[in-house]
């Protein structure tokens, strides 16, 4: 772990409709660190960062955002807004974005508590230099890559403590995702921010973060850092593959 905890869950119950489908799941993401999510379709990353920033309800554990609990809660769009105004930022597998708005719209939408606006909006943009020709344009006539760079400007302009970032490789060519993944890196570097990424691709994912975990219906069944898992790929794919008796 690069740093102090941003992030911890322990013991995190979480699911839909009060059904559980992530059990006793324990985390921990340092300052300036990046931890990658793997897993198959319906293994619980998503529902898991979902938690995390309030959108779902913890169904038991707890959760901590920079050494504090945060207290087991009902989701709400107030309690997911206030988290996120202390610095939780949230990159959705959709994106989050509103396809009749410009991307300089977008980018106007965003701060928090803290935030000296235009200056984080700027600092967002210098890390995504191919938006500043396309601030007139809207969301929905963007490409994939241009629409996931305006996805991460947005989040960036907050000034995150916390960075979740669901599927960011999701229906994007990989010469594209390969592109943004540096990104993440000299973010978490430069910032101290704290990062979870979800990913299906492994080598991408493991090719950025610092260490990863693989969910398998909702457990962790497989941790450690992103070498020590690249020497592992026979149990990662494992782990995608239900078979987590095999996987020591």
């Amino acid at each position: 772990m690069s740093g102090a905890p941003v992030l911890e869950t322990r013991g995190l119950v979480a699911g839909h409709g009060g059904v559980p489908v992530v059990h006793d799941l324990d985390l921990t993401v340092g300052s300036g660190e990046i931890l990658a999510v793997l897993g198959a379709n319906g293994a619980g990353k998503s529902t898991t960062l979902l938690t995390i920033s309030g959108l779902l309800p913890t169904l038991g554990g707890e959760i901590l955002f920079d050494g504090q609990p945060v207290a087991a809660r009902r989701a709400s769009a107030a309690g997911a807004a206030a988290l996120a105004r202390s610095g939780c930022a949230h990159v959705p597998e959709d994106r989050g974005l509103f396809f009749d708005l410009t991307v300089g719209e977008h980018l106007r939408l965003v701060g928090r508590r803290g935030s000296t606006g235009d200056a984080d909006r700027d600092a967002a943009l210098d890390r995504f230099p191919a938006l500043r020709k396309l601030l007139g344009r809207r969301a929905g006539l963007l490409s994939g890559g241009e629409q996931q760079m305006l996805a991460l400007a947005m989040a960036l302009a907050g000034r995150p403590r916390l960075l979740l970032i669901d599927e960011m490789s999701l229906g994007l060519a990989p010469i594209v995702v390969e592109g943004l993944l540096p990104v993440l890196r000299t973010v978490a570097d430069d910032t101290g921010a704290g990062i979870v990424l979800v990913e299906q691709h492994v080598g991408l994912a493991l090719g950025v973060a610092d260490r990863a975990v693989v969910l398998q219906r909702g457990r962790m069944v497989l941790a450690g850092t992103s070498a020590e898992l690249a020497e592992r790929l026979g149990d990662v794919e494992a782990g995608y593959f239900g078979d987590a008796a095999g996987i020591h």
